[in-house]
């Protein structure tokens, strides 16, 4: 177990760590770390996280960073993450651990401990009828993973929205003690797709991630065009979508029925209309 799982079992594991939880999941607090990280100071952080996770800088857009934030949303070269382009094929948004659930005539999904009503999630009741019956895929972003994010699929945005929250970790083991998607900061916007119907498309701050950063809120856009990004930190990206409009991809079923989270890249298939 590393220093940061170390510091996720303590936070949400003990009464003292939860005592101080409360403290740091204000998003002043993440306001205040996000500062300090958009500062020149924040640089001497990078050479140390490069080497504890041996990233492979190659991979990336060459750029003299001017703060940790900056190298935290670097870009990845086009070719390290190709975009499936067949219609038929949903990609991935993101690089990410992801499950897959199923969508009752409840509306309801269960992650670990706790259990998420769609209505809740999204503060909107005719849209959570919508989409009774259909299925969700939880994206969840570790501090390594590319940290930027693209649309699935050619189609128009419309109903954008934010959520105001707190911002709990996205690490599973909140999800033993706090419904975190119900709790954190989020936005979402549905995506009227060519090939897959209206998608929920949401993403979810995390500790010490208080901007989600998206380029745009209406407007036409096309499959592997850059959505935007999360600043640093662990984050998430929840897809909604309608009864029997995708099959999923057969691992990633398998592993979802164990509770079990599959790593995928961006642009990769994840589901088949």
């Amino acid at each position: 177990m590393d220093l940061q799982e170390k510091g996720t079992e303590f936070l949400y594991r003990t009464v003292l760590g939860r005592l101080i939880l409360k403290g740091l999941v204000c998003p002043k607090i993440s306001r205040l770390a996000g500062r300090f990280l958009d500062s020149p100071l924040s640089v001497k952080l990078i050479p140390p996280f490069i080497r504890q996770n041996e990233i492979d800088m190659s991979e990336y857009e060459p750029c003299i960073y001017k703060s940790y934030n900056e190298f935290f949303t670097r870009k990845i070269r086009k070719e390290q993450r190709p975009i499936e382009k067949a219609k038929n094929c949903l990609i991935s948004p993101c690089d990410g651990s992801a499950l897959v659930l199923p969508l009752g005539e409840n509306s309801v999904f269960q992650i670990k401990k706790s259990r998420y009503n769609i209505r809740r999630l999204l503060h909107s009741k005719k849209l959570a009828e919508h989409y009774k019956g259909g299925s969700a895929v939880i994206l969840r972003l570790s501090v390594t993973d590319y940290h930027r994010y693209c649309y699935v699929d050619d189609g128009i945005i419309t109903d954008y929205r934010t959520i105001p929250g707190i911002l709990h970790t996205v690490q599973p083991i909140a999800n033993e003690y706090y419904p975190v998607y119900h709790e954190n900061t989020r936005e979402y916007c549905i995506l009227h797709s060519e090939n897959f119907g209206d998608i929920v498309v949401m993403e979810v701050g995390a500790l010490f991630v208080g901007r989600i950063v998206n380029d745009k809120d209406r407007g036409i856009v096309r499959r592997g065009e850059e959505k935007g990004r999360f600043e640093f930190g662990g984050s998430t990206i929840v897809l909604l979508l309608e009864q029997s409009a995708v099959q999923w991809q057969p691992q990633l079923l398998e592993n979802s029925a164990k509770g079990k989270e599959t790593p995928v890249k961006m642009g990769e298939v994840i589901a088949v209309r």
